[in-house]
């Protein structure tokens, strides 16, 4: 108990040091002479006090921007513009365990393209469930442009759920979008192609190739998408750009813009031009105007063809329904973003300099009375731009994309060549103000932006180009997002934010109270799932099993040991490590990974994953907790032994012991025990003499300790009835076990007790 008491002393007085540096640092050094140290304005201040986060703070919104060549999703917090995660969709990704353990890469398995294993993706646009056009913080869907596929995203744990391949397309980028209620997953092509994947020479490139958009029916019970329901629609060979689904007046109404409506094949090795001067000739694109809603009722009538065994609506039964119509856009435009009450859709072209307003209700009175302008060379309708439009206002160069403010009427538009954001009344048709950014910026996100109610208050400027703004790290830069304030009527730029991951090209943001992830999964859970795992065993129902060749580890992971710790095997066999992390503990994660194996878990409390492994080399494998988990992480550890074939140990020996341990051994170690239990007890007294009933973080924690000092009970149990035996040596160590547990329980409820004293805990009558 003296040593106990040491540690506690000695770490008490580091602690009170620290408090006095700090004290005396402050008093050392003004404000004002940080600032001339620095050189650093009030503006500066006054800018790092938007984003300053206290230690403990939480942020008001959380971003998801897109990780592009990364495969992945960034998730932080605004205003802090703190990374908090990255979720792992088409790629694998070690510290999550993803693509490492058997659950996840059967998920990466799913998105093969025919046949052919995708290691990477592009991720392009992530989009949040709605419910009535409102962000809900459910669930996730994210683009991969490289290969067509479609990730699903569960934000009750942030993990990768699902991805689903598009049967019909060579490649896309208008997704993901969803419809106000989450009803489909908009998805459309990029580059035309042969629909099913199939050839035709580039000679009959406007005969044979086609776009198309996708309708994914998203099951919102089963957090899934479902192939068996979903649809898409044939398009003519323009290149689909972005999507945007309609809302209020335009709800059942969907819009995919284009560029390179010239239908230009490019052939520079050949002497032509290069594709990108045959497809910027033209004044304008095209804007696709689908009745999504009406389109799901041909599909369901059966008037449809199946490719690749996936239904889609032909052009002909498309005009011929009334489902699809045109109307010139900008040149080479980007975004197409509709406004939250569902009137406007505003898209800007990067060859332009004009912000083009639309009405939808101007849009929907053409389509009624049958006024088009023509059609285009596939019979599509073409509403009039003219007729369709409802502002057409001068931005600047190179708009590309759209954020609503929650002012009405106001909105944030992305200049790429000028390298601005601009603030403009798309009522009016009036600029209001504009922010210069560095540099090139594509993409940009207001605090829910997209939704039928923005929230505004700040925006986030995704630049394809940093060149100075960062220390410099050799010829590959990152990419910078920009925090920019909103809240007045001036913009002001306040936070730049390195990101090493990919390019980013879109992120939407959601108000943090919308999200409530787990912090802990039922016990055995298969987090890929959502189900309980076959696998789970819970403290005590360890055990090997062994068919043939294939053996079968039942494991579980706790502070600080696995059980079983030694797994004899022999040369050959395949082997499964079923391992549930039996912590109740909040961020009480472990790892496992075995040595020279390619194996990394990821065991969040309450989870089951498993590490399948040919043990295909003689030897004595190590394998370990990769995460540090407890003041005895390094000790969480145990042995794969690979007998070589044909092996016949001579006779079962004991393992040696590298100290001996005596009574008095036993002695000191029980009286350590005892001693500690009265520190145990006094903090559970604690606890208990206040209502922590009323603070689920503190069950949790009371259940966790109370877990750990049932693991002690029968440790001590051992430890007497071996000291009973006069078994010194391993009543001793089951003694230091109990002790272990004992710590562990102390730690926790010592991590209780503090939250109570933080979160204002009061005595119970």
């Amino acid at each position: 108990m003296k040593n106990i008491r040491k540690r506690f002393a000695a770490t008490a007085s580091v602690a009170t040091l620290g408090l006095a540096m700090t004290a005396n640092a402050v008093s050392a050094e003004s404000l004002e002479e940080v600032m001339e140290r620095r050189g650093l304005s009030q503006q500066d201040l006054l800018a790092a006090a938007k984003t300053y986060t206290p230690t403990g703070g939480r942020d008001e919104f959380i971003v998801f921007s897109s990780g592009g060549q990364s495969g992945q999703i960034m998730v932080y917090g605004v205003p802090s513009m703190r990374i908090l995660k990255y979720v792992s969709v088409f790629t694998p990704e070690p510290w999550q365990g993803y693509g490492f353990d058997e659950e996840s890469k059967a998920i990466l398995e799913s998105g093969a393209v025919d046949g052919r294993e995708v290691h990477w993706g592009d991720t392009h646009h992530p989009a949040i469930t709605e419910t009535a056009g409102e962000m809900d913080g459910e669930y996730l869907f994210i683009n991969d442009k490289s290969a067509p596929r479609v990730g699903v995203v569960s934000l009750h744990d942030f993990e990768t759920q699902q991805i689903v391949v598009n049967p019909i397309l060579q490649s896309e980028h208008g997704g993901t979008f969803v419809t106000p209620n989450s009803e489909y997953v908009i998805e459309a092509a990029q580059y035309p192609g042969v629909l099913g994947r199939g050839f035709a020479p580039l000679s009959e490139f406007n005969e044979k190739f086609r776009g198309a958009v996708t309708y994914w029916k998203f099951d919102r019970e089963a957090g899934r998408i479902d192939p068996s329901k979903s649809f898409s629609l044939e398009l003519p060979p323009y290149s689909q750009d972005l999507s945007d689904a309609g809302k209020g007046v335009s709800m059942g109404w969907s819009f995919t813009n284009s560029f390179c409506a010239e239908r230009y094949v490019g052939g520079i090795e050949s002497g032509r031009p290069p594709f990108e001067a045959g497809c910027s000739q033209g004044d304008t694109d095209f804007l696709h105007v689908i009745n999504w809603e009406k389109a799901a009722e041909v599909y369901e009538s059966g008037k449809v063809t199946m490719i690749n065994d996936h239904p889609v609506i032909m052009m002909d039964t498309a005009i011929e329904e009334g489902l699809v119509y045109l109307i010139a856009e900008p040149k080479s435009p980007h975004g197409v973003d509709v406004s939250p009450d569902g009137e406007y859709i505003i898209v800007g072209g990067k060859l332009d300099t004009q912000g083009s307003v639309y009405s939808f209700s101007k849009i929907k009175a053409a389509i009624d009375a049958g006024d088009f302008e023509g059609t285009d060379p596939y019979g599509i309708p073409i509403i009039s731009m003219e007729k369709a439009l409802h502002k057409q206002v001068p931005l600047g160069l190179g708009p590309l994309h759209t954020q609503y403010d929650s002012t009405p009427c106001v909105v944030y538009t992305s200049l790429y060549v000028d390298s601005q954001v601009v603030k403009w009344d798309y009522c009016e048709g009036k600029v209001l103000d504009k922010v210069s950014i560095h540099y090139n910026i594509g993409h940009l996100v207001a605090m829910e932006g997209e939704s039928v109610s923005p929230d505004g208050k700040y925006l986030i400027s995704l630049n394809k180009l940093a060149i100075d703004r960062f220390n410099p790290v050799g010829p590959l830069h990152p990419q910078n997002h920009q925090l920019i304030d909103i809240s007045g009527d001036k913009m002001e730029l306040l936070y730049d934010m390195p990101v090493p991951l990919g390019e980013p090209h879109y992120a939407t943001a959601i108000a943090a109270d919308k999200l409530q992830p787990l912090v802990r999964y039922r016990y055995g859970t298969n987090s890929r799932t959502g189900g309980k795992h076959p696998g789970a065993v819970r403290p005590g129902q360890e055990r090997i099993e062994r068919d043939g060749d294939h053996v079968k580890v039942y494991m579980t992971a706790i502070r600080s040991h696995f059980t079983p710790e030694i797994v004899e095997v022999n040369e050959g066999d395949t082997v499964e490590f079923i391992i549930t992390n039996s912590e109740r503990a909040e961020d009480e994660t472990h790892g496992f990974a075995v040595s020279t194996y390619d194996v990394n878990l990821s065991l969040e409390p309450g989870k089951t994953a498993t590490a399948k492994i040919v043990a295909d080399k003689p030897g004595v494998f190590s394998f370990y907790c990769t995460e540090f988990c407890s003041a005895l992480h390094l000790e969480m550890t145990g042995f794969l032994v690979v007998k070589p074939e044909g092996y016949v140990e001579e006779a079962a020996a004991e393992v040696s012991e590298g100290q001996a341990y005596t009574k008095d051994d036993f002695d000191k170690q029980m009286t350590t025990n005892l001693e500690t239990q009265a520190v145990i007890d006094s903090v559970v007294a604690y606890i208990t003499s206040h209502n922590y009933q009323d603070f689920p973080e503190v069950v949790a924690l009371v259940e966790d300790a109370v877990d750990q000092l049932n693991f002690a009970t029968e440790a001590r149990t051992k430890a007497e009835e071996l000291a009973a035996a006069e078994d010194w040596q391993n009543a001793t160590l089951w003694a230091g076990q109990w002790w272990q547990y004992q710590v562990k329980a102390a730690d926790i409820g010592l991590r209780a007790k503090t939250y109570l004293d933080e979160n204002g805990a009061v005595k119970a009558e």
